[in-house]
């Protein structure tokens, strides 16, 4: 009888732990049916982000046991480098990563992301490395700085090959070394775990291995059917204004609207078009650690440029505006800060120049536009003649006819009707004439 009792006092007990078994099995066979697949191709930066968070928010919603990036870029912004190798480091499912198609590479900030990830291969043909740390214009940088970047860039790639098991020579000599080797001797080396034929023979070959999630914890790899996330209008607009040389040219050309508007002001276009490109513009300098010391140059090179419309300073304003243009464009891309980046001074000195150039010369237009006489005012009459038509008692005031309309008048001298007089000045509404015609 006891036995019965206790049997039914714990049938709820294992109701609840059979309950609980089952949804982990089914969690489990509904999180290995799909892999989300995601390309990273162009310049790495602020698209490259945007296309993984998507890759990571489809896992979640479909409850997906995997993620592959397909890899092939020249390198770009160590500083999204560092932020997409933190995503993969805290995926909550293995990432992996393929260098695809053949003749495809991840250079620079390519190989680092290779690393970082859980399981990663390449097709036959490609290669990968060359992740030194340098400038935008590829000039070298300074002693100090480069020995800073070097190291600060080395030790972090040490600690993640670490985790991941890899070759760590290969991790500082594609730093320090500038090194890159194609895929079959990357293998050979521990630098990539695989070398493939085809898509479908990585996966292969990734499906049920084991890698770590972080120091503590381990993870099966589950490879299921492929959720393709194929780039659509606004990836494709967002890689091509996130690329520092466009993200630059865009800024500057908002400016120059946002710069017409004040001078012309009612065009409208040009403020809304102007207003629009500056914020997207600024949204794609966000990633690149704009300055502010340098958006405060161009700003005040904006405010020297309006006010040469209105001050008579022979062009001086205009020459300090193309300067601070000049000077907040160098200062605009940090090196320090930016992975190494900075603008090429050609660009610089071009763009500046040409708008410059186009802010002076609409500028000295409307500054000759006050020499100009307003129609229809008082400036139409002087100088002009006209007949009296009437004449008071006074014989000094009284009307006169004028460009075919009447005006009251006034005169220093004595007036008689149907004389020709003249008109040398006006106060208020009533003409000032005279006898003769004042120079």
């Amino acid at each position: 009888m006891k036995l019965v009792f206790a049997c039914i006092l714990a049938m709820p007990l294992i109701l609840l732990a059979q309950s609980n078994q089952d949804k982990e099995v089914s969690t489990e066979l509904q999180k290995s049916s799909c892999t989300v697949e995601v390309a990273m191709t162009g310049t790495i930066g602020l698209a490259s982000i945007d296309m993984l968070n998507k890759g990571l928010e489809r896992v979640q919603e479909k409850s997906c046991s995997s993620l592959l990036i397909n890899i092939n870029t020249p390198g770009g912004s160590l500083q999204s480098t560092r932020m997409i190798v933190e995503k993969i480091l805290n995926a909550p499912v293995p990432v992996l990563c393929f260098v695809s198609p053949s003749g495809a590479h991840a250079g620079s900030a390519g190989a680092i992301i290779h690393q970082a990830c859980h399981v990663n291969g390449a097709m036959r043909a490609t290669n990968l490395g060359a992740a030194t740390p340098i400038t935008g214009d590829g000039k070298d940088m300074p002693e100090d700085l480069r020995k800073k970047m070097l190291n600060d860039t080395t030790s972090w790639l040490d600690g993640i090959t670490q985790l991941r098991g890899r070759n760590q020579q290969f991790g500082r000599d594609i730093i320090t070394e500038a090194k890159a080797v194609s895929a079959t001797e990357a293998e050979k080396i521990g630098a990539i775990d695989f070398v493939a034929d085809r898509k479908l023979d990585f996966l292969q070959f990734a499906e049920g291995r084991t890698v770590k999630m972080s120091e503590s914890e381990e993870q099966k790899v589950v490879v299921g059917d492929l959720e393709t996330i194929t780039p659509n209008f606004r990836d494709r607009f967002l890689a091509l204004i996130t690329d520092p040389q466009m993200a630059y040219l865009l800024f500057m050309a908002s400016l120059a609207l946002i710069y017409f508007e004040i001078t012309h002001p009612g065009t409208m276009v040009a403020g809304v078009v102007g207003g629009i490109g500056l914020v997207i513009s600024m949204v794609a300098l966000h990633k690149m650690d704009v300055q502010y010391g340098g958006l405060l140059l161009l700003l005040m090179g904006v405010a020297l440029m309006i006010a040469e419309s209105f001050v008579a300073s022979f062009g001086i304003l205009g020459v300090g505006g193309i300067a601070a243009f000049i000077a907040g464009s160098l200062f605009l891309f940090d090196p320090r800060t930016s992975g190494g980046y900075s603008l090429p001074l050609d660009i610089i000195i071009i763009t500046s120049g040409v708008m410059g150039g186009l802010m002076i010369a609409v500028a000295y237009m409307a500054f000759n536009t006050r020499n100009v006489r307003r129609k229809g005012s008082y400036d139409d009459l002087m100088g002009e003649s006209g007949v009296i038509v009437t004449v008071r008692d006074d014989k000094r005031t009284g009307q006169m006819e004028i460009a075919g309309e009447t005006w009251s008048f006034c005169s220093t001298v004595d007036v008689e009707l149907n004389q020709t007089v003249y008109v040398n000045g006006f106060k208020g509404l009533t003409l000032v004439i005279g006898t003769k015609k004042e120079d």
